[in-house]
């Protein structure tokens, strides 16, 4: 009995973070369509949620951007694409795209890549290196900006280009689904007393996400704030600098670095308010539409995904990036409004986010573009 057709998906790693997570997803809507699920990476904590799903992992060294493992790596893919009968291969970072995009050309398998990120163009050659994510028989971007940019850098045609949202899953974001308990305890965990009001950052610590604004802005706000940030990252140099910031603004006491946070549901619903305070443009912007399917109000910076995500005074509000005192005007603007109105907004948010951004509707966009090519 003939097997049914495979997919592959290739990235770096299985660590953390929203280009992981799409992969699981995805992974998850394969099996659903009838389809065999592969992921090839480095391999990670992750691996064991894929596995979970009945989806295939194959440890590979992708992590690797030198030429020579490149090389390698897409002798790997091509002997693994004709072992297992992958019809199609979907890459989601640049280094392991190049070995993909060899590979199917050995093999002949469809190629879809996922044009994840704003990626910089620094230095001489940058943009032949990110080329290679604009050369899928389908490019999926993750949202009218990345699309536009697509177009604008690449030249990507209408026909090869489609728009795919990223998406929350209602099941792991869903206000009702957490006890109030465990949002008291991990309040008071935090050290925030029914008299404060908590200000959280989620997000990997890495100066573009902006957490050295919201410390800057916290000094220009009553003492009753408690500014939360909460992601992975960040170990050294510059988790340092923002702890000296803190102390250098004199609100050591009223800023927590916590690190990755595993129950991020939980922890969004014990916010007050979610900033998003990117100083570069978030090719989407996923930490925002969790937050707003929490219920959560969020102030966003003004670029990037999160223009098409925040309606400015319905599903949240925008501030300029990288500025701590019109951030600072926003938060002490927002936490002052009376609670049904805030309410009101994060109502907004959510109702948007469950119309327009949910996993599901990610997932089935994603496979019917793979029909389109599997047909």
């Amino acid at each position: 009995m003939a097997l049914p057709p495979a997919v592959l998906q290739v990235l770096p790693a299985l660590v953390t973070g929203g280009v992981e997570r799409g992969t699981i997803e995805i992974a998850e809507a394969i099996r659903d369509a009838g389809l065999r699920a592969i992921v090839a990476s480095a391999g990670g904590p992750m691996v064991e949620e894929l596995r979970a799903l009945g989806a295939t992992h194959v440890e590979l060294p992708l992590r690797s951007k030198s030429p020579a493992a490149i090389w390698r790596n897409a002798a790997s893919l091509a002997a693994l694409a004709r072992q297992e009968g992958v019809a199609l291969i979907h890459a989601r970072s640049r280094a392991p795209a190049w070995s993909a995009l060899l590979a199917a050309r050995r093999t002949g398998s469809a190629f879809v890549t996922t044009y994840h990120g704003a990626y910089n163009e620094d230095f001489p050659g940058k943009r032949l290196y990110n080329s290679v994510m604009a050369r899928g028989d389908r490019v999926i971007a993750v949202s009218r900006f990345i699309a536009d940019l697509v177009r604008e850098r690449h030249g990507v045609p209408e026909d090869r280009l489609r728009i795919i949202p990223r998406g929350v899953d209602p099941r792991r974001f869903d206000p009702e689904s957490v006890p109030p308990e465990r949002v008291i305890a991990l309040r008071a965990a935090w050290g925030a007393t029914e008299d404060r009001q908590v200000v959280l950052l989620p997000g990997r610590l890495t100066r573009w996400k902006g957490q050295a604004v919201l410390i800057e802005a916290m000094a220009r706000l009553p003492g009753n704030t408690l500014a939360v940030l909460a992601g992975g990252g960040g170990e050294g140099e510059y988790r340092a600098g923002l702890v000296a910031l803190a102390r250098q603004h004199g609100v050591t006491d009223r800023v927590r670095i916590l690190g990755h946070v595993e129950a991020m549901g939980t922890a969004l619903l014990a916010a007050d308010v979610v900033v998003h305070a990117s100083t570069d443009p978030e090719a989407f912007g996923r930490t925002v539409i969790e937050a707003q399917a929490m219920g959560r109000p969020v102030i966003a910076s003004d670029l990037g995904g999160p223009r098409e995500t925040v309606e400015d005074g319905v599903t949240g509000w925008r501030v300029p990036p990288g500025d701590p005192a019109a951030l600072a005007a926003a938060l002490a603007r927002v936490l002052a409004m009376p609670a049904l109105e805030r309410a009101g907004v994060a109502r907004a948010g959510r109702q948007s986010v469950m119309a327009r951004h949910t996993t599901v509707a990610m997932q089935a966009a994603t496979i019917a573009v793979y029909r389109e090519l599997l047909r």
